[in-house]
């Protein structure tokens, strides 16, 4: 394990320093980057105004809902960028992915370090501060539970989003290219999680209940955050199993993953 640390720390680096050979490219992806997540959040506030929030929650409390799950989301798309299914089908299909595995270094540790979207950290810190203004307006009171308890929300999230990222480049041994139906469980997932999972529709919220739990992974710890009744009638440990539902998604994606690595035919590129 600190020998597969150190070869990513390098392989990071030597990542980051080829990014840094076009700063200007660079700074303007992070500029831009960062403005799309401003806007998208700055029309959403407008919309909420002119409605007076969304389902009884306020614009403090989607704000909570938007920032932090947007923060995760794009985290995992800066650290995992080699796992997104649209980039790794195409180093299947184009031969990369057997140059990978002839080398010999861990498989995991070569594709994470070999793409790093460093230009979406500026998304992750508006995430975080989205989130924090949302709590500022929502007047969350926070105790040593709920502070203790919001960095576990946070890595079931990204466990979460990652399950769904490795189960989608695994996809691609079969299908070559990503499937776009991908799309709909991840940046769909991070839509739908940015606002109350009650204003849905029932056959919807079943869907991301009980296939895609990702109602248990920002909704449901809001409630407890905001001290919230559950107007879904869920059980009480619902809001504290953010952490395990995201880690159960991840391992169940390894376990496909390795599945797929077992039956993996080069394409022949």
């Amino acid at each position: 394990m600190i020998v597969e640390l150190g070869l990513y720390r390098r392989m990071l680096g030597a990542t980051v320093r080829s990014l840094m050979q076009h700063r200007v490219s660079f700074f303007m992806q992070l500029i831009s980057a960062t403005l799309i997540t401003l806007v998208e959040f700055g029309a959403l506030v407008l919309v909420l105004q002119r409605f007076d929030g969304v389902g009884g929650w306020s614009i403090g409390e989607v704000a909570m809902l938007y920032g932090f799950v947007a923060a995760s989301f794009k985290l995992l798309e800066t650290v995992g960028a080699g796992f997104d299914p649209h980039d790794f089908g195409d180093q299947v299909r184009l031969g990369r992915f057997d140059q990978i595995l002839l080398r010999p270094a861990g498989l995991v540790t070569q594709v994470l370090a070999g793409k790093f979207d460093l230009h979406r950290i500026g998304q992750v810190v508006e995430g975080f501060v989205i989130f924090g203004v949302g709590v500022a307006l929502a007047g969350v009171v926070w105790t040593p539970e709920k502070l203790a308890y919001l960095p576990l929300v946070f890595v079931g999230q990204m466990a979460f989003f990652a399950g769904l990222y490795l189960m989608g480049s695994t996809i691609t041994f079969w299908t070559v290219d990503a499937i776009e139906a991908m799309n709909v469980l991840t940046y769909g997932g991070q839509e739908m999680m940015s606002y109350p999972m009650h204003i849905y529709q029932p056959w919807l919220r079943r869907t991301f209940t009980y296939f895609i739990p990702a109602i248990f992974l920002n909704y449901y710890p809001a409630l407890y955050l905001l001290d919230r009744p559950d107007p879904l009638g869920m059980p009480a440990w619902a809001p504290f199993i953010a952490p395990l539902v995201g880690l159960a998604l991840l391992l169940v994606a390894w376990r496909f993953w390795r599945f797929g690595l077992r039956h993996y035919q080069s394409t022949g590129s």
